[in-house]
């Protein structure tokens, strides 16, 4: 299907500029001026609105969009082990299905394409990306003591078998998803490793996010969380780490070596009382930050212009510089330096020969005026309800704020019911 998105204000390159966006099946053909030779099948009147990249939200847990706002303001500890995981081991598969479809819907409604999910529910995360379209790469939460862990074989297959029940959709992409080394014996680990490297797999895994764990691992191995899995080899494999706040300067330096991706979650740090990662000096050691929002549970929404407005003003506040993580800085997080870490170069830009996801928004709004600049009023004046419509792979799976291929009230009576149960 050919898409014509006429007279519209499209954002690439880091600048606004005029023009047209001429789409055939899955890739944009040209941005500006539209070839003599392109025949549109559909139309799309771009006045006063904006197409940006679709946002890549690189660390989610899709399921837990059932608890969201039921264990707030509490430590991290009481959150996780006390709140959270008694609720995860409530709920049924069918439950994390319904959990991902309303994840999926918000991510959409609020201009994110693509995303990056730890669950513990094999193929009902991927099921709901199919089902309403997105682009998602899959990451069974790993835990175990070491190699002959039953529980830990268990769900080592079943991501297998989830990678191989997808093999033939493009749209979703699998890495390997140990949890953190304090659910992931040393032994464990090194199996995986193993298997990373005779199944040519990536690595995606919580690091250094609480001050407990790197104490821990200090008082235990006598070395820092990122110490000790650069000592192992764990970094052989290219991994994306969530979180990373609590990191020293040997850590960085690592990390940058390794050229390690590291998903930046400022609004779950914040709330969960874990720290203020030190991502201006991860940029000056050349480390890709990416960003992501963590859970419902511990962010209360999947909203990347929300993250976006905390990773921008974070670190002006923290550091005293009101030059760091600039706009234009942040925006790269949340497109073209998440497509980098994902291992997906086509998308994260609207340019020709890339992937057409697109986030089309609504100019007309008063946080968008007067239109100074664009890039800035992304970061620091939206909200995302200003999401009108949405294109993955070409096809429009959100138009005028509503789903296209999924009833939005059946995706909200299901979450009721389900939430019922707590």
């Amino acid at each position: 299907m050919n898409i014509l998105i006429k007279n519209i204000t499209v954002l690439a390159n880091g600048a606004a500029v005029n023009g047209n966006i001429c789409i055939s099946d899955d890739r944009i053909v040209s941005v500006g001026v539209i070839p003599e030779s392109f025949s549109a099948d559909k139309v799309i009147d771009g006045t006063d609105k904006l197409a940006m990249p679709g946002l890549i939200n690189c660390h989610t847990h899709s399921y837990m969009s059932l608890f969201r706002n039921l264990a707030d303001d509490l430590t991290f500890d009481d959150w996780l082990f006390k709140s959270i995981m008694p609720r995860e081991d409530a709920l049924s598969a069918e439950d994390g299905y319904w959990g991902a479809m309303l994840s999926c819907m918000e991510m959409i409604k609020s201009g994110t394409t693509c995303f990056m999910d730890m669950h513990m529910f094999p193929k009902m995360t991927a099921s709901a990306a199919d089902k309403l379209g997105m682009r998602a790469v899959m990451t069974r939460g790993l835990t175990g003591s070491d190699r002959n862990d039953e529980g830990g074989i268990r769900r080592y297959n079943e991501h297998m078998e989830e990678r191989a029940a997808f093999a033939d959709n493009l749209r979703i992409t699998f890495k390997l998803g140990p949890h953190a080394i304090y659910t992931c014996g040393e032994d464990y680990l090194r199996w995986l490793i193993e298997k990373a490297h005779e199944t040519k797999q990536e690595f995606h895994i919580h690091l250094s996010e609480t001050t407990n764990e790197v104490q821990s691992c200090y008082k235990e191995r006598g070395k820092s969380p990122v110490e000790y899995l650069n000592d192992m080899g764990f970094f052989d494999i290219k991994t994306c780490a969530a979180h990373c706040v609590h990191l020293s300067e040997k850590d960085m330096d690592i990390l940058a070596e390794k050229k390690v991706s590291v998903i930046h979650n400022p609004m779950s740090n914040l709330k969960l009382a874990n720290g203020t990662a030190p991502v201006p000096r991860m940029l000056e050691k050349g480390i890709n930050v990416c960003l992501g929002t963590d859970s419902q549970a511990s962010n209360n929404t999947l909203n990347m212009f929300s993250d976006m407005n905390y990773a921008a003003l974070l670190h002006k506040g923290a550091t005293g510089i009101p030059t760091v993580t600039s706009a234009r800085d942040v925006l790269s997080f949340a497109t073209v330096n998440g497509a980098r870490a994902l291992g997906s170069p086509d998308i994260g830009e609207i340019a020709a020969g890339k992937k057409a996801d697109i986030a089309i928004l609504d100019l007309n709004r008063p946080q968008f005026f007067p239109r100074n600049n664009l890039t800035a009023a992304l970061v620091y004046s939206a909200n995302g309800s200003e999401v009108d419509t949405v294109l993955i792979d070409g096809e429009i799976v959100l138009e005028n704020g509503k789903l296209t291929k999924f009833d939005e009230n059946e995706i909200y009576a299901h979450a009721q019911k389900i939430a019922d149960k707590f």
